[in-house]
């Protein structure tokens, strides 16, 4: 069992302390995206993650601002669509200022450009990182042979592997590889990808009187992957943040390890 607190966070390869859950932006536009944000960073959260291509960043930002949190105290990920490569910088410019932050705390290459790993475009980015402009750098969607091939190139491995994960998609050689290159993993669509009707979820989540989604989420907390859950809905924003006041055994873990199976 480990010990776990919404404080926890989980140190990257620069120095940078990511919150190991976050709050995620996808497909949320309009109300939904300023309100989805206002109301996590109410809730607790401390790390939001939107997209250029979420097309919400300016609402994004206007919750972030209206918020009256600190800069300092919200960890913020954007990512640039594989569709400018060439505008890499461009194109974080244009993310700061939607957002209204002078830095990202997290930038990712949302897609490998036309599927290929690009070293031109990670170049980019690690002039945005050796800029401050962005804190940390990354990459979503990357398999381990695309990112060997960013660090031959550039001799700094992505710090960030943001990818679909869940424990229907669990890959202990994929985590341990990505782990041994200094790369976090982090998973995202954790309960769009799962069967939430699992009896085995079903009845952990029932010995810990919580919810098949929510043994899903502290699976990830225990196994030290990040996790970006994303609902609009205000209740579920607060079921998905409540995992700290129940642990999963060692033998429950091993269970949901097993769905992948």
């Amino acid at each position: 069992m480990t010990k776990i607190t919404p404080h926890d966070r989980l140190t990257l390869a620069s120095g940078g302390q990511i919150p190991l859950i976050g709050f995620g932006t996808w497909e949320l536009q309009g109300s939904e995206a300023y309100d989805g944000v206002r109301s996590a960073l109410e809730i607790g959260y401390r790390h939001i993650d939107t997209a250029t291509g979420y097309g919400n960043e300016q609402l994004v930002g206007a919750a972030l601002r209206d918020s009256g949190l600190g800069r300092d105290e919200v960890f913020v990920t954007t990512k640039c669509p594989p569709e400018n490569a060439g505008r890499e910088l461009e194109t974080l410019d244009q993310s700061l200022s939607l957002l209204g932050v002078d830095f990202v705390d997290l930038w990712l290459v949302h897609w490998p450009p036309d599927g290929r790993a690009r070293p031109e475009t990670w170049a980019q980015f690690v002039v945005a990182q050796d800029q401050g402009r962005a804190k940390a750098i990354g990459v979503s969607n990357y398999s381990i042979g695309q990112i060997d091939e960013l660090i031959s190139a550039s001799g700094r491995a992505p710090e960030v592997n943001q990818i679909p994960w869940s424990p229907y998609s669990y890959d202990p050689s994929q985590a341990a590889a990505l782990a041994e290159r200094g790369t976090r993993l982090e998973g995202y669509s954790p309960i769009k990808n799962s069967n939430l009707e699992q009896p085995v979820l079903v009845e952990i989540a029932r010995a810990h009187a919580k919810t098949p989604a929510q043994v899903i989420l502290r699976w990830h907390l225990e196994r030290g992957f990040i996790v970006i859950p994303r609902s609009s809905k205000r209740s579920r924003i607060e079921e998905n943040s409540d995992l700290y006041d129940f642990e999963l055994s060692p033998e429950e873990v091993s269970r949901v390890d097993a769905l992948a199976g």
